[in-house]
């Protein structure tokens, strides 16, 4: 598919209903090609004097503000609100280099029952990290909503600001951006993110026609970058360096949309899920832990186990409902395993 064959492309394939998620794909081989194949689909405004994006479909609210730093440096940051399941897919055209990696946080809000009158909002945090021509599925579900900031770079810029032995021993930077794919998750490794994603919003979200300060910019997301290298690169992920295909990484992506689907249940099983995803449970058990750095099964836990935390702050339930709700047969249980992950009671975590 060529960039001219998009508008048609998109006018066929935008919004079919799959598995109970609308699909929405677009064209990521830089940000200037992605910002092209958004700004042509007939549900987006755009304002190229403030560099924005925005929507309000049957489908999702939201806004993207984008800045280009310096060749081959950008940032987008987007807001959005969800009002149907989504199912956002990064796809290539073949007219275009592929030559930009995309550093992705993320901070969304989704609401979880804890009773038929009541729900309690709850936080979701990562980073993700995909190299070139890398096809990746992401799940939005309806009802949540969240902020995400992508920071593209090319591969000249990483050369140049990167591949250094400042992050990690000399040679594990060049193998790891030199390989053709990839695609790797973290949960909420970088403290510090936070404060850096919100100072990054206060520039860019300037209203009152104000030039937005770019150097100042520049630095903030370049912490940004340094607080993900700085707690990321002991992950032996990025010394192993594992590629694998983009078929593999949308069945893994649709795994790991089972398992948040159901993470109030006992695990499902490896063999079950490879089942309804449609593939051998053998190679999806290694491709899930090259993609999140845990098992299936330790995903889940992980999960569930953050989760409860957040019932534990956001929450009056009482601590057996917590533990019931997210999967434990008893508090006990449930008090010894946050207790492990977490170094201290339930009780006095939320004594804080």
């Amino acid at each position: 598919m060529t960039a001219n064959d998009w508008a048609k492309h998109i006018q066929k394939f935008l919004f079919i209903l799959k598995d109970g998620f609308f699909e929405l794909p677009y064209l990521s081989n830089s940000p200037q090609v992605m910002l092209d194949s958004l700004i042509k689909l007939p549900i987006i405004n755009h304002d190229a004097s403030k560099q924005l994006i925005t929507t309000d479909n049957a489908f999702w609210k939201g806004k993207m503000r984008y800045q280009k730093m310096e060749e081959g440096f950008w940032i987008l940051e987007t807001n959005i609100q969800l009002k149907e399941n989504i199912l956002a897919k990064a796809t290539y055209t073949q007219d275009h280099l592929k030559e930009y990696y995309i550093l992705s946080f993320s901070v969304f809000e989704y609401k979880f029952p804890v009773r038929e009158d009541k729900e309690i909002i709850l936080l979701s945090t990562c980073w993700t990290f995909y190299k070139p021509d890398t096809e990746v599925a992401t799940y939005f579900y309806k009802g949540t909503e969240g902020k995400f900031f992508n920071i593209a770079m090319n591969k000249e810029w990483v050369d140049k600001n990167i591949k250094s032995s400042k992050f990690c021993e000399e040679g594990v930077l060049e193998d790891f951006f030199n390989s053709q794919k990839g695609f790797y998750t973290w949960l909420d490794i970088a403290p510090k993110a936070h404060s850096f994603s919100k100072k990054i919003s206060k520039i860019l979200e300037v209203e009152d026609g104000t030039k937005i300060n770019t150097d100042a910019l520049q630095k903030k997301c370049k912490k940004l970058i340094t607080e993900f290298f700085n707690n990321s690169f002991e992950d032996n992920r990025i010394p192993d360096n594992i590629s694998l295909s983009n078929s593999d990484y949308f069945n893994v992506a649709k795994a790991e949309k089972i398992i948040l689907h159901n993470l109030h249940s006992n695990f499902l099983g490896i063999e079950q899920i490879a089942s309804e995803v449609n593939t051998s449970p053998t190679k999806l058990k290694a491709n899930f832990k090259v993609v999140f750095g845990y098992s299936m099964l330790q995903y889940h836990k992980e999960k569930n186990i953050r989760l409860a935390r957040q019932l534990l702050l956001n929450s009056d339930l009482e601590i057996q409902i917590i533990a019931a709700i997210t999967g434990y047969e008893s508090a006990s249980k449930f008090t010894a395993a946050f207790k492990k992950r977490f170094g201290e009671l339930p009780s006095d975590f939320r004594g804080i």
